[in-house]
């Protein structure tokens, strides 16, 4: 079923995962990404603020995005995003976290300028298993309205 701007009513939309993520995968992105000393040595990681070795903010937001296509925005009538609107980072990323992800909408309201349309805008946070928030983050996204006729 293809959901579109009727199917995201302001509240709490779903919760997806868990998604693993391995020390491997953390070391992978950051040599390619990200290659700052906390996400790439453990030795180094574990002198910084950050206690240990960590995944990058942005591997995380990568890991966001991918929870929210396989959880609903590939199945639903997205036309795509003007940019996000706020991202925090709220606790550090560790090999072996088991993340879930809380989405909320916290509004929707139809384009004035494309009334065939409407946005969507979503709270995401995820969290590690022990429910600790590792980042959150505000986005809209446009998305179609199910009739036509809706739209005159």
């Amino acid at each position: 079923m293809m959901l579109t701007f009727e199917d995201f009513p302001p509240g709490h939309f779903g919760t997806f995962g868990p998604r693993h993520v391995t020390r491997e995968e953390i070391l992978g992105f950051a040599a390619e990404f990200d290659p700052q000393p906390m996400h790439l040595d453990e030795e180094l990681a574990s002198r910084s603020m950050l206690k240990g070795l960590s995944g990058s903010g942005w591997h995380l937001c990568s890991i966001m995005m991918r929870m929210m296509v396989d959880g609903f925005v590939g199945r639903s009538a997205s036309l795509g995003s003007p940019g996000v609107n706020e991202v925090r980072w709220l606790a550090p990323l560790r090999p072996g976290d088991d993340l879930t992800l809380d989405v909320e909408v916290t509004e929707a309201r139809v384009s004035r300028s494309r009334p065939g349309t409407g946005i969507v805008m979503f709270k995401s946070v995820v969290s590690n298993a022990a429910g600790q928030a590792l980042c959150e983050m505000v986005s809209p996204i446009i998305m179609a309205r199910r009739k036509a006729e809706q739209a005159g």
